[in-house]
């Protein structure tokens, strides 16, 4: 199977279980900015120290294909069976919330705006939650359109608040101390 299809080369794009839509349409933006939060995750997970949190940010870059493949299907009876795979449910948000609240118990309160950086490992996390403000902001954006299963927007909410603790953490971890704003 080669990459390239020429199937796109017009401007529009398929969708999973049919049809095909323009490639800004906001659907193809909600799932591409979701596709960029994953890659965001990606280098995260990367960056040195690659230990941290490896688990989760793996099991979360999952749950984000999931959701990728919801949001690119809008008609999810069509592809019943191929999205069973893809479902994301409340205990995947209830596993967002209790790793927030694991890594605030291991900092200080934040009393403070503190500017996104540090280490290479926390910058990378805050970049990744910035991404990942902008892919929710899409899937709102798409979901006052068509609608989109609430979980995927407390999912994003969630991880956006995730990330950012784990920035933090990484940073206290690694001894790059906060830089208040």
């Amino acid at each position: 199977m080669k990459i390239y299809t020429r199937t796109g080369d017009d401007g529009e794009t398929s969708l999973f279980g049919g049809g095909r839509v323009s490639k800004h349409h906001p659907r193809v933006t909600a799932y591409g900015d979701v596709d960029e939060l994953n890659a965001a995750i990606g280098v995260a997970a990367a960056t040195e120290p690659v230990t941290f949190e490896n688990e989760l940010l793996e099991a979360i870059q999952r749950d984000l294909f999931a959701i990728g493949g919801q949001l690119a299907s809008p008609e999810p009876a069509k592809v019943a069976a191929a999205l069973a795979k893809a479902e994301i449910g409340e205990g995947r948000v209830r596993a967002l919330e209790e790793a927030i609240d694991r890594a605030d118990a291991r900092l200080p309160a934040l009393s403070h705006f503190i500017l996104p950086g540090g280490s290479c490992k926390g910058a990378q996390l805050h970049y990744a939650r910035t991404v990942c403000r902008r892919a929710e902001r899409a899937v709102v954006d798409l979901d006052e359109r068509e609608p989109v299963p609430g979980v995927i927007l407390q999912y994003l909410n969630r991880l956006s608040d995730l990330l950012f603790a784990y920035a933090r953490l990484a940073n206290h971890q690694l001894e790059h101390p906060e830089r208040i704003w």
